[in-house]
């Protein structure tokens, strides 16, 4: 007898594998390949752009602007990260973990997402506009605005998280859990197909899509 596979199919589990010992760095440049590395003191702003980060963590960053566009980040932990713009348009992420700290605005425009955990942060607006998400999670995270036109997601859960408002034009989706999303609005309720709500949540956004839907 066949087993029904669950649906939606959770995102894999994706936690940095970080060595037991890591060197101390306390700057990051553009270009940058950094491997094993702790990094500290970041402040101001700071031009990572097209660097390579494998097997590192972030700790306590306070920046106005980190410029992470085009960059590879494997197996990356960042915690505690205040900052009023992170550009990673463009960038590479895998098993990465953000956890705890506020941002002003995330902007992941067509980067590539594999793997990616955002837990307990704060963020105004975080764009993954023309994006490629897959296995990625949300926890625990207050949001303003998230956008997603013409993004492709696949596996992606949220926990315990609030958004003001989702943009969802053009939004392609596979197995997008939105039950743990307490969301204001969604500008485009016909690019939720593929997403799976609550029945609670469902009738929330009923006029909205019956509207999308043509229904009267």
């Amino acid at each position: 007898m066949s087993t029904r596979v669950a649906d939606p199919v959770p995102p894999r589990e994706c936690a940095p594998d970080l060595p037991d010992e890591l060197d101390e760095v306390r700057s990051l440049r553009a270009r940058d390949d950094l491997f094993g590395a702790r990094i500290t003191g970041l402040e101001g702003d700071v031009d990572a752009a097209h660097s390579r980060i494998v097997e590192c963590a972030v700790d306590a960053a306070t920046v106005d602007r980190l410029d992470l566009g085009g960059a590879t980040l494997v197996d990356v932990r960042v915690a505690d990260l205040r900052a009023a713009a992170v550009s990673a348009r463009d960038g590479r992420w895998r098993n990465t973990l953000v956890a705890g700290g506020r941002i002003g605005m995330l902007d992941l425009w067509r980067a590539e997402l594999d793997g990616v955990e955002l837990r307990g942060l704060r963020i105004d607006y975080l764009s993954l506009a023309s994006a490629s998400v897959a296995d990625v999670r949300l926890v625990d995270c207050v949001l303003g605005t998230i956008d997603l036109p013409q993004a492709r997601v696949e596996r992606v859960r949220f926990e315990g998280c609030r958004a003001d408002e989702v943009d969802t034009r053009g939004l392609r989706a596979t197995h997008l859990d939105l039950r743990g999303l307490e969301a204001l609005s969604f500008t485009d309720p016909a690019g939720l197909r593929g997403a799976t709500l609550s029945e609670r949540q469902a009738e929330q956004h009923a006029p909205s899509l019956a509207a999308a839907l043509g229904i009267r």
